[in-house]
């Protein structure tokens, strides 16, 4: 029955991209903004894994790893190289400790496992394998036991009910037993403690343990999250609590209004500039109380200068197996000497794990520092420079921009964009970048609108610069974004789940009016670049065409169109979605034009072009 149940669910999962695909933008078009999924179409650049120390032979007990101490990729000393895993702090939720081991369909090197753009592919995907470990000599008394927690989704994707997530032990004749699994369709906002006991015939000298996820093989779906791997003799299943405090949620922004912004315009306010505080959360994995204090620093990684160190003077008592909220007041940053700061600010909690460890040999206050960087430079940013999933619009002519807000008049060079890969290469395809003043609250007057080739950049979560050919004159309040020119291949901006300044983003589609985007909390990663290029040329504005020249009537209508100016060469009637109803090309000696007569009576957009020049009316249909 299980089997039957599990081919249906995957054959009408099929079905559904299948719709998705052959449906194209007409399933779009009922919102005309999404977010999708990041699915690489070839290998991003990573740094190569240099092993801190050869490993002569196996390892011994103690095997722990809570992943604190690893960048993007895990320990090598502790793991084989090439596992695919990735480490981070973003897409988890409520985890153990800061850094988590993710399984998804893509491989160490950002390649999915299987290049398709449309279809699915299931199978396995990231494995993470331990390095060998020497359990000879132990025995069923000895009561060997791997501990572990893990959480589906996160912030990503939700596995299937057929994807899965397993754990195997190697045995002494090189084959691998599956001890533990888990499978998808079940979302918890909470990480699971597991404990798997080992036995014979796993007691080998090369013993290794792995864990295999199985979904799709196309990109960055099913995730899977692992944290706090403990292998060691003497335990129980009732072994649950480790006396560890950990830092756990990434560092809030130091700015109040930004991740990053340009140190000239920082500087006209730095105490209006700077968070009221800067607050972190630590996590008490132990089942009794303790206290703690902590050390909270800001640093300039440019000069070196410390701008703020402080201890906190009294101890805080956090409860049993409870996460507490740390927060301090940051001072601002003042007296900057050069035109470029990088201020680091650090979270050292002071505990007691390094003392009497329930993990022997094990430092635990590994996990007791965390730390977050604020870029002062020339740039404005609302993102932490890690995309969860990519915005995109799908309708033609359609616009979505960020609203920045400045403290004194500036110059605008270019725009740095996170454009992201979605399984298609869409390098090359045209774009506009336009940037806007503000008017009642709203994008009002276009200052300037370039079109660019898009690129992508060859790092995961890379940028990359489009530049104007002249400074755009900027102040006060300025809108920064791109515009859909294809409609059948829409590109995907990176969109950052984390980031806690919302509410910024606008929308425009089909030249209907401005609205903002509310279906989703998060920040595009469009991030403004100011100060003057190479041009001594200013743009203070451009001229729009004069939208009454390019108009139909009578409004209403029962179904016929008249026009007076002989440009006029193309109508697109749209929904009020944006979702295209009926093209109708014209000619220079015709003036008039019919309705779709199966249109049912409403209010419609009648997108007016003449080649060079496009305007939207909106028209009123009466049978």
């Amino acid at each position: 029955m299980s089997q039957l149940f599990t081919g249906f669910f995957r054959s009408n999962r099929l079905f559904l991209v299948l719709l998705t695909v052959l449906s194209g933008p007409a399933a779009w078009a009922q919102s005309g903004i999404k977010l999708v999924p990041i699915r690489p179409f070839q290998p991003w650049t990573i740094a190569p894994v240099t092993p801190s120390s050869a490993r002569p032979e196996a390892l011994s007990l103690p095997f722990f790893d809570d992943f604190s101490t690893a960048q993007a990729r895990p320990d090598t000393r502790l793991w084989v190289d090439g596992s695919g895993v990735y480490i981070n702090n973003t897409l988890p939720v409520n985890h153990p400790t800061v850094n988590v081991a993710t399984f998804d369909g893509l491989r160490a090197n950002g390649a999915p496992y299987v290049l398709n753009a449309t279809g699915l592919s299931y199978g396995p995907t990231d494995t993470l394998t331990s390095q060998p470990i020497d359990l000879s000599g132990n025995a069923f008394a000895d009561s060997v036991y791997l501990s572990f927690y893990w959480q589906r989704k996160g912030l990503g994707e939700l596995p299937d009910v057929e994807d899965s997530l397993r754990l195997q032990f190697q045995a002494a004749d090189g084959s691998w037993q599956t001890l533990w699994k888990q499978t998808g369709g079940v979302f918890s906002n909470n990480f699971t403690q597991q404990f798997v006991r080992v036995t014979q015939p796993f007691f080998h000298a090369d013993f290794q343990f792995r864990f295999q996820a199985f979904g799709q093989q196309t990109g960055p779906f099913d995730q899977w999250h692992v944290d706090y791997v403990y292998l060691n003799r003497g335990r129980s299943i009732f072994d649950k609590y480790i006396k560890d405090i950990a830092c756990r949620q990434a560092v809030s922004p130091y700015l109040k209004r930004y991740t990053a912004m340009p140190l000239r315009q920082y500087i006209v306010n730095p105490t209006a500039e700077t968070a009221d505080s800067v607050t972190t959360d630590i996590n008490n994995l132990f089942n009794n109380f303790n206290f703690t204090t902590y050390r909270f620093t800001v640093q300039d990684q440019v000069s070196g200068r410390v701008v703020q160190d402080v201890q906190q003077p009294l101890a805080a008592l956090i409860p049993s197996l409870s996460s507490q909220r740390k927060s301090q007041k940051p001072l601002p940053f003042t007296g900057a000497t050069g035109t470029r700061a990088v201020l680091r600010a650090k979270y050292d909690v002071l505990t007691a794990d390094d003392q009497n460890p329930s993990i022997p040999t094990i430092n635990l206050r590994r996990n007791d520092t965390i730390s977050g960087v604020t870029v002062l430079d020339d740039y404005y940013a609302f993102d932490d420079g890690s995309a969860e999933v990519g915005l995109q619009v799908n309708i033609r002519q359609s616009t979505v921009v960020t609203r920045f807000v400045l403290n004194k008049p500036d110059t605008l060079t270019g725009v740095r964009m996170c454009i992201v890969p979605d399984g298609r290469d869409q390098t090359g395809q045209l774009f506009s970048v336009g940037v806007y003043a503000s008017q009642g609250g709203l994008p009002g007057k276009r200052l300037v609108q370039k079109s660019f080739a898009a690129q992508y950049s060859t790092v995961r979560n890379g940028f990359v610069d489009y530049r104007f050919d002249a400074s755009v004159m900027v102040s006060d309040t300025f809108y920064v974004g791109y515009t859909q020119i294809s409609s059948d291949s829409p590109l995907a901006v990176g969109f950052d789940k984390n980031s806690p300044f919302t509410k910024q983003i606008f929308y425009n589609l089909a030249g209907s009016a401005w609205a903002p985007y509310t279906e989703s909390q998060g920040a595009l990663m469009i991030r403004p670049v100011m100060g003057r290029s190479t041009s001594s040329t200013i743009i203070t504005g451009i001229n729009e065409a004069p939208s009454a020249v390019l108009q139909v009537y009578p409004n209403p209508t029962t179904g016929q169109l008249l026009w007076a100016n002989p440009a006029l060469n193309q109508i697109d009637v749209l929904d009020l979605s944006g979702r295209l109803l009926q093209s109708i090309l014209t000619v220079p000696e015709n003036r008039s034009a019919t309705l779709n007569g199966s249109l049912p009576d409403g209010l419609y957009l009648l997108r007016l072009s003449d080649g060079q020049h496009t305007a939207v009316q909106k028209i009123l249909f009466r049978k």
